[in-house]
């Protein structure tokens, strides 16, 4: 688990198909066996890229964090206030699959907590999707706890099933 190297910044628009490219790579590897494979190969960055709000300050709008190793965007982490008073929300964490195991993930994970303390959030909470073991252990292993809720969601145009997980920030 290395970090030399690695740099987190904000995202800055001209990053929005290199964050792309990093959300749909990461859901082809990380949801194979979770939603339809048909569905995973249909998927583009260059529709994805057009969804982001990188740049836009307002503090209810989503904030994105990225992770460069090498100069290369590799991953990202997206927050969030949540629904939920005194509470943030983790919106997506995702890496690239050529960089897992070297801890960029764990490094946003941090970055994001730390992001989300600043700006006056006593909780943290996400979603996974259901049977994400993957997910799951991770998220645990950082003290995320899943609460009992769950919900059906629509996401990129499928219908999914999430676990939340919260916890305490410092």
């Amino acid at each position: 688990m290395a970090s030399v190297g690695l740099l987190i910044r904000t995202a800055a628009p001209a990053d929005a198909l290199a964050v792309a490219r990093v959300h749909v790579r990461s859901w082809q590897a990380g949801y194979k066996d979770l939603l339809p494979d048909a569905y995973l190969a249909s998927l583009t960055p260059e529709e994805r890229a057009g969804r982001y709000t990188f740049g836009d300050q307002d503090p209810l709008q989503p904030q994105t964090l990225v992770a460069l190793w090498e100069e290369r965007i590799c991953g990202f982490a997206t927050t969030m206030p949540a629904p939920v008073p005194d509470q943030g929300e983790l919106a997506g964490l995702y890496v690239d699959p050529d960089h897992w195991g070297r801890g960029i993930g764990t490094r946003l994970l941090t970055e994001a907590r730390s992001y989300l303390a600043l700006r006056g959030f006593s909780r943290a909470g996400l979603w996974v999707l259901s049977g994400n073991t993957r997910a799951q252990r991770f998220y645990a292993r950082d003290g995320w706890r899943p609460d009992g809720v769950t919900r059906g969601q629509r996401i990129w145009g499928i219908d999914v099933q999430e676990v939340s997980y919260t916890r305490r920030l410092p």
